[in-house]
């Protein structure tokens, strides 16, 4: 046995480090403070991390704070799947249990992946947004849990963390907004060389400023001295201190082995390396120590007392001797909270496991496994496939850890772990040809690499074969982000496909290389589906053909929507249907019922999609619910139903935060924001795009968000500001996969933008462009607006001389694009009333009447923009081309106008309408009237008999037509009455004022009863 100072090899002094400590702390108090704060602390092997993490945690504790500590976990070279996050949630749930519980309540499922004690997670198809969504989870429930508690997550040694860890914390990092927490990560810096995976990470962090990151230097003379007096409870020699620190060059570690040497009359100098140090401490064990020491050493991080019992093979007294004999040492320390040993530093781990001989150190692995296998429940459930994957695999016995290293990657999918599952495939391929034919025909396939396994087999009777391994491999690197390996492996299976007669499983690799093509911007995609309907064309019903099929019609329904997609969709959803695919036909019934809706085929449409909608919502499948609350609000936004397209999409925002759907609620917050436009709720709307922006993963929602807020700008009268974000818009999107929902409405904002600018030119160019490209059927939503914004822009430039060349030509391409497009919805039949006055007034032709049907087409849209905006045109025309009677229907509609636009602070049209009723001499306020109020409502409003008459009607929901009717007076006239209401009653629409009759109770219910329509 060491004498007693060998048990205090650690000092009880903590040493230096103030400046450290200080920094820690002051984090604490902002977490305090409800201000999340982030540290990533490095610094070389030995330097004393861990000292500080603990000294910290110890102070946080007394601070009536939560300390929730967790390691990676190293097995060999290999880390386990969110060990570090296991390990601390564990200990969050044994402090927190009711809190932890409540956090976690309703997505228990999803979370068990990090926290199997939750319960069973769920088992179903995978998809790109699954790892992002248990990332958010993660996050929200932390947040949920440090609303009430100070927690801090401690978690060490990310040199050795596992790829999903690094993604997780990266996550964490990046979206910690509220809550009182504090997440801080240790690190050895002088592991990170130029090609370890941590590197990416850190100079990722680097460059977001709220992480703060700490580099640990060594010690000085001083602080080595003052250490040293702590291990040895004396004050040492000068000259002894000079030698320790002169050795150690500072690192803390070093200090205290060096000082124990020497107390034990070594010389400092006495081995070539201090590495070789490390080893005479373990040396100077008895025998059964050292070979305690050894086992452990390859073992892992920490190795638990029964199994370390089973690989020893020592008699328990023996075992505990031995294990007394280390740990008096300090060689070898109880791990904390568990029942099971590791080394007290990692320094002394890694140079016992190096001077293992390479027999030894397979033999220790095989023993390991063997074990395990007699055994499982010697290790906690979580680790053990993914350690014995690890300890077969370095016992160099291939027909025992192919199957376990199959094991392991599914268990790894089970957590979303795919970047460890993608390893583990890796290493299962590299295993194929060592392992024996009878082990490989034993095997099955392990785990459904999406609709791949039903390609014309039974996996419970077919043998794995080494293409499948390519399918999981395939999918499991798409889903991680690793997509140029990914799109490797698929090259790879469609090359050993060509020598085989499978068109079914050939065209599930080509769908993928869709996927990966789009994904990697390196083209459309198409070319791969079109060669994957000619592989299944004629075949007999199949998940495959299935997805083949709806794969085309999603991607035909974004690009080249028409009655071919149309009819790909619905074979696609009766495919899916006949064999049993019910996510793939709930995916096909949206693209459907969308197809359906920009064909006409508008209220079957709907039904489809809310019938979806409602499924996937009932069932949980959560990438069919972000779908459909992003699909159906902008195939309602398309027909210009955006009241009902705000509702779903507030639905969807809740939905999407509760699944942690964030790509998903990036999609929505940008369709809301258009909708949101629409209704004139532009503050609202503004709210909404920088949401998008900053909830988007991919670009689609970041641009959908820039588009959003450069048409405010424009509106708003700053068109720098609107041609910046259009730049960002375009950016976003790109040009290696053109789509007609973002390419016009970028052709729509860069004409009204140049126009804006007075670049004419700039606008007609682009106007040719998207002429000559055509707009697909199916478009009219976004073609519209192009061609109305072109339009106004010729208009708007008719005086001036030098737009007068070319614009014949201009006026007669938009015209034949009108008579092209279609007018299924009444939102592009106001459209196309409003393009072909815009086209009258850019061919001099002042057309009151035209401008008058305009406004009756949009009073009932609930549009107030584009209605202020008509009714701007139409006061216009009624001055120049009306006489003196119709001066005060056009003040009315300037005062309606300018008081929309001031509401929505659309300054260049309220300043157009201000500019307008100047020159016109027209007053924008109506006079007050004198006198005390009339005990009539209706007189107090100013309204005489007959517009008391029209409001009757305009409240039972009558249209002009039909009030014209029922008073014997023209639809003009009455036009005009209803304009003259809304003035008087302050409103912008034909609702609002029906809403203030009912209000005032102006006519009793049995006068608003409605007849026919008219």
């Amino acid at each position: 046995m060491l004498g007693a100072v060998e048990t205090r090899s650690v000092s009880p002094v903590f040493v230096g480090r103030a400046e450290e400590l200080g920094t820690l702390h002051n984090a604490l108090v902002r977490a305090r403070e409800g201000e999340p704060a982030a540290l990533l602390i490095g610094g070389e092997a030995g330097v004393g991390k861990t000292r500080l993490v603990e000294e910290f945690a110890a102070a946080a504790r007394s601070r009536g704070a939560v300390v929730a500590l967790g390691g990676c976990v190293e097995i060999g070279a290999d880390g386990l799947p969110f060990a570090p996050f296991s390990t601390a949630l564990r200990a969050l749930r044994r402090e927190l249990p009711g809190e932890l519980a409540a956090a976690a309540a309703g997505q228990e499922e999803e979370l068990a992946r990090l926290l199997p004690e939750l319960g069973e997670s769920r088992a179903g198809r995978h998809d790109e947004d699954a790892m992002a969504r248990l990332f958010e989870l993660t996050a929200r429930l932390l947040e949920r849990v440090a609303a009430e508690h100070t927690v801090v997550l401690a978690l060490e040694d990310l040199h050795w963390a596992d790829a999903s860890t690094r993604h997780l914390l990266s996550y964490l990092f990046r979206t910690l907004r509220t809550g009182r927490l504090v997440v801080l990560a240790t690190y050895r810096s002088d592991d990170i060389h130029r090609r370890h995976p941590l590197r990416p990470l850190l100079a990722e962090l680097d460059r977001l400023r709220t992480i703060r990151r700490l580099e640990l230097a060594r010690f000085n003379r001083e602080e080595v001295g003052r250490q040293i007096a702590g291990i040895l409870a004396q004050e040492p020699e000068p000259d002894q201190v000079d030698a320790i620190f002169e050795r150690s060059d500072g690192n803390a570690f070093f200090v205290e082995e060096l000082a124990v040497a020497a107390h034990e009359g070594c010389r400092t100098g006495l081995t070539d390396s201090l590495r070789d140090l490390l080893l005479v401490r373990v040396e100077g064990l008895p025998e059964a120590a050292q070979q305690v020491a050894r086992i452990v050493a390859e073992g892992g991080s920490t190795v638990e007392y029964r199994l370390l019992s089973a690989v020893a093979r020592l008699a328990e007294d023996d075992l505990i001797e031995a294990l007394r004999a280390a740990v008096n040492a300090g060689i070898l320390a109880p791990a904390p909270g568990d029942d099971g040993y590791r080394f007290r530093h990692s320094l002394v781990r890694e140079a016992v496991s190096d001077d293992l001989l390479p027999g030894e150190r397979s033999r220790l692995n095989r023993r390991y496994a063997e074990a395990l296998e007699t055994d499982p429940a010697l290790v906690p459930a979580d680790q053990r496939a993914a350690r014995l994957a690890s300890y077969w695999y370095h016992a160099h016995d291939a027909a025992k850890a192919l199957p376990a290293v199959l094991e392991a990657s599914v268990e790894a999918r089970r957590r979303h772990a795919y970047s460890e599952q993608l390893r583990l495939l890796e290493r299962a391929m590299e295993l194929w040809d060592a392992a024996p034919d009878t082990v490989r025909r034993s095997l099955r396939p392990v785990d459904y690499a999406e609709v791949y396994p039903p390609c014309g087999c039974d996996p419970a009777t077919t043998a794995l074969r080494y293409l499948d391994l390519l399918a999981e491999a395939a999918v499991a690197g798409r889903l991680c982000g690793e997509r140029e390996r990914a799109l490797k492996i698929t090259k790879r299976a469609l090359r050993l496909l060509a020598l085989e007669n499978d068109p079914l499983r050939t065209a599930w690799f080509w769908i993928q290389r869709s996927r990966l093509v789009q994904r990697l911007a390196r083209g459309d995609g198409w070319q791969e589906i079109a060669t994957a309907q000619d592989l299944v064309r004629g075949l007999p019903p199949s998940e495959v053909h299935a997805e083949v099929l709806a794969t085309a019609a999603h991607w035909s329904m974004l690009r080249e929507p028409g009655p071919d997609t149309l009819t790909a969709a619905e074979r696609a959803v009766e495919y899916a249907r006949m064999v049993g695919a019910d996510e793939i036909a709930s995916n096909a019934r949206l693209t459907l019922g969308g197809l359906m809706v920009e064909a006409g085929q508008i209220e079957a449409g709907l039904a489809h999609m809310y019938e979806v909608r409602d499924d996937v919502v009932a069932r949980g499948l959560a990438v069919v619910v972000g779908r459909s609350h992003v699909n159906l609000p902008s195939a309602l936004e398309g027909i210009g139903r955006s009241e009902e397209s705000v509702g779903i999409l507030r639905e969807g925002l809740r939905l999407t935060g509760r699944m942690g759907l964030t790509e998903s609620e990036g999609w929505v917050w940008g369709n809301l924001a258009e909708s949101l436009i629409s209704l004139g709720r532009w503050d609202e709307a503004a709210q909404a795009a920088v949401s998008a922006q900053r909830m988007g993963r991919t670009a689609a929602p970041y641009g959908s968000g820039a588009h959003s807020m450069a048409f405010l700008a424009l509106a708003r009268g700053e068109p720098a500001e609107a041609a910046r974000h259009l730049a960002e818009a375009r950016a976003s999107y790109g040009p290696h996969d053109p789509m007609p929902q973002h390419d016009l409405p970028i052709s729509c904002l860069t004409i009204a933008v140049a126009a804006a600018e007075g670049r004419l030119a700039d606008a007609r160019a682009e106007l040719a462009r998207t002429l000559e490209s055509g707009f697909p059927l199916g478009t009219q939503r976004y073609a519209w607006p192009l061609l109305l914004q072109a339009a106004t822009a010729e208009a708007d430039a008719r005086a001036l001389p030098a737009a007068r060349e070319g614009r014949e030509q201009v006026l007669d391409g938009i015209l034949a694009a009108v008579k092209r497009l279609t007018t299924h919805a009444p939102v592009w039949h106001a459209h196309e009333q409003w393009v072909r006055a815009e086209l009258h007034r850019a061919a001099g032709r002042s057309a009151p009447d035209a401008w008058s049907e305009v406004v009756t087409a949009f009073e009932p849209l609930g549009r107030p923009y584009d209605l202020a905006r008509v009714r701007y045109r139409l006061a216009a025309s009624l001055l120049t081309s009306g006489g003196e009677d119709e001066r005060e229907r056009a003040a009315e509609l300037l005062r309606l106008t300018h008081a929309a636009a001031r509401h929505l602070g659309a300054r260049p049209l309220a300043d157009a309408a201000t500019a307008l009723g100047r020159r016109a001499r027209l007053p924008l306020a109506p006079a007050a009237a004198p006198g005390p109020a009339p005990a009539d409502p209706a007189e107090a409003l100013g309204l005489t008999s007959r517009e008391r008459d029209v409001l009757r009607l305009v409240a039972a929901g009558h249209t002009n037509r039909r009030i014209a009717q029922e008073l014997f007076i023209s639809p003009k006239t009455a036009s005009v009455h209803v304009s003259n209401i809304l003035g008087k009653l302050g409103v912008s629409g034909r609702g609002e004022a029906a809403a203030v009759a009912h209000r005032l109770e102006l006519f009793p219910a049995e006068m608003l009863m409605p007849g026919p329509a008219g």
